[in-house]
């Protein structure tokens, strides 16, 4: 399943995929995701879909960039490679909600993987995100959390 999925390397391409049933999975893929789903890091209960983050655009943002959303989206959760491993990518896929997570986000069942994000499209969003030059906003990694 995963060698045929196409590869997007820019946010434009990204932008183009988005629908209401489109979300972004950090993981290993569809094939490692299949039988299973995702577990709440904290307690280790087992959630009854897969953790994923929707891209799509809210109406309040108007004309405003849609790359700019869409990197917000990615660069949201891009630590979750290096925390999670070096097999973990950012992939695309059309998906039906299922549920939610502890901590509000979409649980979905995959329908048909879509795409695998390269790390051009991944640069693209350090760099959206960077020119905005805002001190008061970052990934959401809990990783460097005090204890």
């Amino acid at each position: 399943m995963t060698a045929r999925m196409p590869t997007i390397t820019s946010l434009a391409d990204l932008v183009g995929l988005i629908d209401d049933d489109i979300y972004v999975r950090w993981s290993k893929g569809p094939d490692a995701d299949a039988a299973s789903t995702s577990r709440d890091s904290l307690t280790g209960v087992e959630l009854p879909g897969l953790s994923a983050s929707p891209p799509r655009i809210e109406p309040w943002w108007d004309d405003r960039s849609h790359e700019l959303w869409v990197a917000r989206r990615l660069f949201d959760y891009r630590h979750l490679r290096d925390l999670r491993g070096p097999d973990v990518r950012a992939w695309v896929l059309r998906g039906e909600e299922v549920g939610r997570g502890p901590d509000n986000e979409p649980l979905v069942r995959c329908r048909e993987p879509l795409a695998w994000v390269d790390d051009e499209a991944l640069r693209e969003c350090v760099e959206l995100v960077g020119a905005q030059h805002s001190d008061e906003w970052g990934p959401l990694d809990r990783s460097s959390s005090g204890r």
